[in-house]
């Protein structure tokens, strides 16, 4: 019973009393490093929005905690057909939804509902495409707007998929956060009350929890969805206490005021394994974290200029003074841990006097002035970008670039690198389905260039672009594999981004926690997951 007053006697601390509830109720406190940009994952890009709408929905396709490795979820079986083109999806049936403050659905999940999903991101004609901003930004990147030809309900429990094209990862896709599906008739209700954005910030949908409140920059509550499909999580309260500072979440976890933490700090590593009452996950994650050059500014727009910062930048030492043990130098810009992984490329060496003649060859007059931009959060494949941009500036300086150091606002700084404002920007990625495609369409493709698209680096070369399309329409994945090899050798040659590091991912818990698993895909999940 210790714990689970406890419990309750946090969830009271962060705003939300339990009386008149049991205190056998299991309450989870997760320390979560950030605050969401709303709760419609078809919106965002960042872990931390995707970690905070996870709990509200599902996907047609679903990924088994822990692992790369899908499953169904709302569609129970699929076939595809013989060229790849056509994909039929059998929905579940009694599949219930969310009631909230505003609504109360009259009927379950259906085709409908998933034709409204997507729709919303892929026809500029649905009434709700521009709502909250309308910036489908992975919808985008990932071409899904071309490689979708027609969605059609069959009936009821029936959504065929037809594609212009062959796509392997298609289905992987699927299971990604942007394909989260929403509740068609909600969306009708808010539109019809003028309110059609709180789609988007009051999130209903068919999930193992349903959304309850959020304190902006404090806390998330959400509640146990008793007519969950697949039965009611045994956690009854799931509690998001936004805590951005590092320290601070490991303090709250050792007091028990949270019992799950993402994120530590790497110098407090050693001192977790040996705390009592904590266990401390690790793994190597999907995940690699630099820097982009922006190709489109001059002189970042010369590739020899670009292999130039690439050797004047101690790559080493940004390893030991940030990431530690927990990190390894990145040469490529997909992790060791995914399948295709080009170890025969040597990476670029330090070395500051060579990266000065290839400036001065190229015609760069120093001393120059530029920019060098820094996240303001940390991420597992980042832990301290500050950190790692004041240790590039001192570099850069020594090859006669002066770099001011750039941040904003999570949001803000995002936005604005995906504009293409920067010189220089710091970003990473954590694979989303385990597919080389993710990372390599995804963020350096021509389609995700664009103003606003995840490729920071506004980096669009057809040579490179051409092999990880072809690699799309390739079925076998021994072909592909040399495909995207070779992608990796022009990836390299051109340099768009200074690779920085891979990180192992760790994860204090409390021994209290059950069942929590690590995800490859850097989610953070809780719908399998019990208190002693």
């Amino acid at each position: 019973m210790r714990t689970l007053a406890t419990a309750a006697v946090t969830a009271a601390a962060l705003g939300f009393g339990f009386a008149g509830q049991a205190q056998a109720a299991k309450t989870l406190v997760y320390c979560s490093e950030g605050s969401p940009e709303n709760f419609n994952p078809q919106l965002n890009t960042t872990g931390t929005s995707f970690d905070a709408a996870r709990p509200v929905y599902d996907r047609l396709i679903d990924f088994i905690p822990g692992t790369t490795q899908t499953r169904p979820g709302l569609a129970e079986s699929w076939t595809v057909s013989e060229d790849g083109l056509t994909y039929e999806f059998k929905l579940r049936q009694g599949v219930k939804i969310h009631a909230s403050k505003t609504f109360t659905p009259t009927r379950d999940f259906n085709a409908d509902d998933v034709l409204f999903s997507f729709e919303r991101m892929w026809k500029a004609d649905n009434p709700y495409h521009g709502v909250s901003g309308g910036s489908y930004d992975y919808f985008g990147d990932m071409g899904m707007a071309d490689l979708i030809g027609s969605i059609e309900k069959v009936d009821d429990y029936t959504v065929r998929f037809v594609l212009t094209k062959p796509n392997a990862p298609f289905i992987a896709n699927l299971a990604m956060d942007f394909a989260a599906i929403l509740s068609a008739e909600y969306a009708d209700a808010m539109l019809k009350a003028g309110t059609p954005e709180k789609v988007d910030q009051e999130p209903v949908g068919t999930g193992p929890f349903t959304f309850v409140a959020y304190q902006k920059d404090a806390v998330i509550r959400y509640t146990a969805f008793d007519d969950y499909w697949a039965g009611k999580p045994k956690l009854d309260n799931l509690i998001f206490a936004i805590t951005p500072d590092a320290s601070t979440r490991w303090a709250k976890l050792k007091a028990d005021e949270c019992q799950v933490m993402p994120y530590p700090n790497p110098q407090d590593l050693e001192t977790m394994k040996g705390t009592a009452g904590v266990t401390l996950l690790q793994q190597p994650g999907l995940n690699v974290g630099y820097m982009a050059f922006n190709t489109q500014k001059p002189p970042f727009d010369k590739a020899e200029v670009r292999q130039a910062l690439s050797m004047a930048i101690d790559k080493e030492a940004i390893i030991k003074a940030v990431y530690g043990a927990a990190g390894q130098p990145a040469k490529n810009p997909i992790p060791p841990t995914i399948w295709s992984y080009n170890d025969s490329i040597e990476d670029y060496p330090y070395d500051p006097e060579k990266a000065k003649a290839m400036l001065a060859e190229a015609g760069v007059t120093t001393p120059m002035e530029t920019d060098v931009w820094a996240m303001p959060v940390q991420r597992p494949y980042n832990p301290d970008a500050k950190k790692i941009a004041e240790l590039i500036q001192a570099d850069l300086a020594k090859v006669g670039l002066n770099a001011k150091v750039v941040t904003y606002e999570w949001g803000e700084y995002r936005k604005r690198c995906q504009a293409g404002e920067h010189d220089m920007c710091q970003l990473g990625w954590t694979g989303d389905n385990g597919d080389p495609d993710n990372f390599l369409y995804n963020l350096l493709g021509c389609d995700a260039a664009r103003p606003g698209g995840s490729n920071i680096a506004k980096w669009c070369d057809k040579e490179f672009d051409d092999l990880v399309r072809k690699a799309q329409t390739v079925p076998d994945t021994a072909e592909r594999t040399k495909l995207y090899e070779e992608a990796q050798v022009v990836f390299h040659r051109e340099a768009p981004w200074f690779v920085i590091a891979h990180s192992i991912v760790s994860e204090p818990i409390s021994d209290k926690v059950v069942n929590y698993k690590i995800s490859p895909l850097g989610s953070h999940e809780f719908k399998e997951v019990d208190m002693k």
